[in-house]
């Protein structure tokens, strides 16, 4: 044999005794296995379920597998002790029955009581049934059925049950309550009652220490002044404050609040709707909306702004008017002076079919029902424009009875794209029928340009006149006949011979770049030009004869 061979023979005896140690090795792991998973397997054994206590231990042929136990019956698992009148305990099940004054004590702190109790040491549920009642320091839950899971620390009933702490009791068809995190869930036909509310829900969360209602279904809270509906939110309980989500509502009175999200607080009567609100009054049947609104129910205080708009819908055709911010105030609650304020801040702009309107503020009261335009007020309705430094317009009920232009008053009617009859004053009173101007009172320094008619509406020339007042009666929108105090000729011109200079007021200006156009363009606000702007009238001190006396006795 060469020494080729035996080195190769050398190397496979080598190679067999190496496989041989692995082999060894590995049957020494397997021959340790089963002592291991039988080691862990009893680490993982259940606890033991002991008989401390019973007057009478027998046997009964009815239940072979159980040991009957009466009288003084007290069981232990872990650190649980059980009591009974008596039992059938099933000592190779690591279970019992246990009958009549059944008792369950875990700690100090939880406490059930029930008739009957079916309990099982390896699941470690307790099956407690008739005339249950779970007590966890001051929470007390009572039902008919209800099973108790030690490992998850968690009773659950299944067939009506009623949870109570020191302010509320809760009712539902199912439910279940945890000592240790205080939670509850109700479902289907859940009520809450609290001395000052009721709630009821499809589903409702509770936390018997924090006493916060968690809302995860269509739910309502009634109360002696108000309705809240929600689908989504938290309502605490005690403090009597809620953050409510998807559109929910408070209702007040006839008063409805609306928002993606609703803050309210029921102590101090206060609610707060952000993005998209809607404000409802159905008693006056208007409405405000914004992306943001605050309602004070205590003293009928509410505003809103971020894209603020007020509806008024108790006539036939709807008002909108759109403000950076709006509010409503009520005065003298309660008595018989009794009065509210709506106002509108800056960049007023308002649309109805019949009439439009802008200003930079504007002020409505229920006192003399009147809506107050300040500053660069005009007013619309149809081919005709009012306006003046404050415009007054007093209502009946909810339309424009008649309206006052104080100071620079102009009224101009438009006939066709390059004429119009104009009408200025100091002040102005326009009256109004069926939601129509029949009559305009013009007071001091009256100036006219007016273009008469035949009776086939042929133009006949253009009027200018100056006088002290003018009464201008109209039909259908039209001029129909003019009365000035004192009588004043003025002059009429032609149709082909009206010099330019005399076919406008020297304060006229049309408007049409201003007036809102539909409900949508009463967002748009635009500035006067610079050119149309209106002169104010300032009056300086009128001197006193011999006012230099007075001066130098001052001295």
């Amino acid at each position: 044999m060469s020494e080729k061979n035996q080195r190769n023979k050398s190397l496979s005896r080598h190679r067999v005794l190496v496989v041989s140690i692995l082999c060894l090795f590995a049957f020494c792991l397997l021959a340790q296995k089963p002592q291991t998973g039988t080691s862990a397997k009893q680490d993982g054994q259940k606890s033991k379920v002991y008989l401390l206590h019973a007057d009478l231990l027998r046997k009964d042929a009815r239940v072979p597998d159980a040991q009957v136990v009466v009288g003084n019956v007290v069981f232990r698992h872990d650190s649980t002790y059980m009591y009974c009148d008596s039992a059938y305990f099933y000592n190779q099940m690591n279970s019992f029955e246990a009958f009549s004054h059944v008792r369950m004590e875990q700690g100090d702190t939880l406490f059930l009581y029930g008739d009957r109790l079916f309990y099982d040491g390896m699941s470690q549920i307790a099956q407690m049934r008739m005339n249950v009642r779970m007590e966890n320091r001051t929470t007390t839950l009572l039902t008919d059925s209800l099973n108790y899971d030690r490992v998850y620390n968690l009773g659950y009933f299944f067939d009506g049950g009623t949870l109570m702490d020191e302010q509320n009791v809760l009712t539902s068809e199912w439910g279940e309550y945890s000592p240790a995190t205080k939670q509850s869930v109700f479902n289907y036909n859940v009520k809450l009652v609290n001395p000052k509310f009721t709630l009821t829900s499809d589903t409702l969360g509770y936390n018997t220490a924090t006493k916060i209602a968690n809302i995860v279904g269509p739910s309502d809270i009634w109360s002696d002044n108000n309705h809240i509906y929600s689908e989504r939110g938290i309502y605490n309980t005690q403090t009597g404050q809620a953050d409510l989500y998807d559109r929910s509502v408070l209702i007040n009175e006839g008063k409805q609040l609306t928002g993606d999200t609703l803050s309210y607080d029921r102590n101090l009567g206060i609610g707060k709707a952000f993005h998209n609100m809607v404000m409802t009054d159905t008693v006056n049947r208007n409405m405000m909306t914004g992306d943001y609104g605050y309602y004070d129910e205590k003293n009928d205080y509410a505003f809103a702004t971020r894209r603020a708009v007020a509806i008024d819908y108790s006539q036939g055709d709807s008002l909108f008017l759109h403000a950076d911010t709006l509010m409503m105030q009520t005065f003298y609650q309660n008595t018989d002076s009794m009065y509210r304020e709506m106002k509108a801040f800056h960049k007023v702009r308002f649309y109805r079919q019949d009439v439009q309107g802008v200003a930079d503020s504007l002020v409505f009261s229920t006192v003399d029902t009147c809506l107050t335009m300040y500053k660069d007020p005009v007013l619309w309705q149809k081919n005709q424009q009012l306006l003046g430094e404050q415009i007054n317009i007093y209502m009946n009920d909810s339309t424009i009875d008649w309206a006052h232009v104080i100071n620079q008053a102009l009224s101009v009617e438009q006939i066709d794209s390059t004429l119009y009859n104009q009408v200025s004053g100091k002040e102005m009173k326009a009256y109004f029928k069926d939601k129509q101007m029949r009559k305009v009172e013009v007071i001091g320094s009256v100036r006219v340009v007016y273009y008469p008619m035949d009776s086939d509406s042929t133009l006949i020339g253009m009027n200018v006149s100056e006088t002290s007042n003018l009464d201008l009666y109209l039909r259908d929108q039209k001029l129909e006949r003019m009365v000035m105090k004192p009588k004043s000729t003025g002059t009429l011109y032609p149709m082909t011979q009206i010099p330019a200079d005399k076919k406008k007021l020297a304060n006229f200006v049309w408007f049409d770049y201003l007036r809102p156009i539909n409900k949508e363009d009463i967002f748009n606000w635009r500035s006067k030009k610079a050119e149309d702007q209106l002169k104010k009238n300032v009056r300086g001190p009128v001197e006193l004869p011999n006012q230099h006396l007075f001066n130098k006795k001052e001295e």
